[in-house]
């Protein structure tokens, strides 16, 4: 039997988020799983709740949260309801909340017996996998790292004319392809970008990984390049690579996913981690 426990957080800015916590009721210290999602995600999107349910059937305490200016709301977090959030989210932001979720587990009483807090693991998907990166290297009550399809470099990937619009009108739009919202992001996210751009530099955070740090990436992905995984591996020199031919993005993974199993090639990811993570 899964137990699925929901929090409340406060993160940055002092804005509210949203925590899910899946596991196994039964006394017994089990490693955990931190979940980090990516550039307009979720922690409810597509399967990652049966992803939650699947990790705590093998025996860890899976963590998945909403970061807290992600866009959604405590109160509604399964859609873009506060775009103004969005657009005023920024990588120090996400990094502030992982901390916080990072701290709770730590030093939380409330399922104390359930979790071996000597053991916690990150696993982020796309911008949560560079997230994940910067943190494991500051982070050392982390014990091991996964990335699936995760940006390797956040400090060149805005475009001139992204820049340049940031310059002179203060804000860009980015279209989310599944609502056709017009979602904003402000200037203040480049401006944060270059304030802390030697902290904020996955390729340097990566040189200073000692842990066991799976990269996970298909050939096929449409979001972020497969170079990107491979400077990472070069940059953790004994890091484990697997490239999933043919993989996009998601893995197969769309949303709303309503079947309650995994596409193949999430199957794949999600078994390799599992493995690596035992």
């Amino acid at each position: 039997m899964i137990t699925a426990k929901h929090i409340q957080l406060t993160g940055s800015n002092n804005r509210a988020f949203l925590v899910d916590i899946h596991y196994k009721s039964n006394q017994i210290p089990k490693p955990v799983v931190i979940f980090v999602h990516g550039f307009k995600g979720f922690k409810d999107w597509g399967h990652f709740n049966l992803l939650a349910n699947y990790f705590a059937e093998r025996d860890f305490v899976f963590v998945k949260f909403n970061f807290s200016h992600n866009g959604t709301t405590v109160q509604n977090p399964l859609a873009f309801d506060d775009l103004e959030a969005f657009g005023h989210n920024n990588f120090i932001y996400e990094l502030n909340d992982l901390q916080t979720v990072i701290d709770w587990v730590a030093n939380n009483n409330e399922i104390k017996a359930e979790m071996d807090t000597g053991a916690i693991s990150l696993l982020g998907h796309s911008r949560g996998g560079g997230i994940s990166v910067i943190k494991a290297a500051e982070e050392s009550r982390i014990k091991k790292l996964v990335t699936w399809a995760a940006v390797g470099d956040i400090l060149h990937r805005d475009s001139p004319k992204a820049i340049e619009a940031w310059k002179t009108k203060g804000v860009v739009y980015t279209q989310n392809a599944r609502t056709n919202q017009q979602m904003p992001i402000y200037a203040q996210f480049y401006e944060t970008l270059m304030e802390h751009k030697e902290r904020l530099n996955i390729g340097k955070a990566a040189l200073k990984i000692k842990i066991p740090f799976l990269i996970v990436h298909g050939t096929n992905d449409e979001a972020v390049r497969l170079d990107d995984a491979k400077l990472l591996h070069n940059r953790c020199k004994h890091s484990e690579l697997l490239v999933l031919d043919g993989a996009g993005h998601t893995f197969g993974i769309s949303h709303p996913w309503e079947k309650q199993e995994f596409s193949a090639d999430a199957q794949v990811v999600i078994d390799k981690t599992l493995a690596f993570l035992k």
